[in-house]
């Protein structure tokens, strides 16, 4: 007998990991929905096929719950939380911040900058409980609209561009125009007419997306920040213990500086090439010392000069 086999006749008695994690009275479920259309935003990622150039397609998307409207929807080769975080800013710039964010236990919405934007703007950040797929179920009943109307028609040839053009027309003409089931009749978009704004400005974005850390300089000032390097001009916080911010508004590329003693120092990225050929300003030569004091001890004695008396 196959191991597949076993797994599924497991599976059949109610005797698989994931059933076994739940208790009878669990198994029960309600349908819900947000009290109004920017209440709730659903966000997780689609697996679609590799492009021509042979990188991974993963589809980003940020679907309103009350309303079914897809409010972000994003074409990209990778599925990190830059990437989501990239999404979920564009998409406030637009529509203003949600009430609540309801995302899966992944890494792409686990990290650290995700947590702290959405409590500095107000929004409650809720992951699903592991190991149910059923309580994404909106989610993934649009993945299967938007597989049926352009993923699974989609050919090999086409490049990043192309598919990001063809999501864009699908939600345009079709799903935000067409009537919904679940919306008696009515179509997404005149739903999300209703919805209620609040606005977020570019400042508090800005102040949402800068992150502090405790970092140490290397005695050449070099500071690490995400991964990347970072160069600091000021020698004397060499081998110091300092607070390094980066704030990641700006298209995503960490704009870092230090805070120390009350004072803030901009960092910019290492270029080693650069400060290769970056000639070094002249060394001062030393200069005489100078005296301090107008005595000479080759002038004749004060004995010589004076006669006795």
């Amino acid at each position: 007998m196959s191991a597949s086999t076993v797994r599924r006749l497991l599976a059949e008695a109610g005797l698989d990991k994931v059933s076994s994690r739940r208790s009878p009275g669990e198994t029960a479920r309600l349908r819900w929905e947000a009290s109004h259309p920017g209440a709730l935003w659903h966000g997780d990622v689609c697996h679609g096929l590799a492009l021509a150039d042979g990188r991974p397609l993963r589809i980003h998307a940020l679907l309103d719950d009350k309303s079914r409207y897809v409010v972000a929807l994003e074409a990209r080769c990778s599925e990190r939380e830059e990437d989501m975080l990239s999404l979920f800013l564009a998409a406030l710039r637009r529509w203003g911040r949600p009430d609540a964010l309801y995302l899966d236990n992944g890494s792409t919405y686990s990290g650290k900058a995700l947590a702290t934007a959405c409590a500095r703007l107000g929004t409650a950040l809720v992951h699903a409980r592991p190991y149910d797929p059923e309580a994404r179920g909106k989610m993934e009943r649009f993945w299967r609209t938007l597989r049926q109307g352009v993923l699974d028609h989609l050919e090999r040839s086409l490049c990043l561009s192309d598919v990001q053009q063809r999501l864009d027309t699908f939600l345009l003409r079709h799903y935000h125009s067409q009537p919904h089931s679940s919306l008696f009749g009515d179509s997404p978009g005149i739903v999300w007419e209703a919805r209620q704004t609040h606005a977020v400005c570019e400042q508090q974005l800005r102040q949402a997306l800068t992150l502090s850390a405790t970092r140490r300089v290397s005695k050449d000032g070099v500071v690490r920040i995400e991964g990347q390097l970072f160069e600091l001009r000021q020698g004397f916080l060499a081998g110091r213990l300092v607070t390094v911010s980066h704030c990641l508004v700006e298209g995503l590329a960490p704009e870092a500086f230090v805070e120390h003693d009350g004072r803030r120092y901009a960092l910019r990225p290492l270029d080693t090439r650069l400060n290769g050929a970056t000639r070094r300003p002249p060394r001062r030569e030393p200069s005489a010392p100078t005296s301090s004091t107008s005595f000479d001890p080759n002038a004749p004695s004060l004995s010589e000069e004076t006669p006795h008396v």
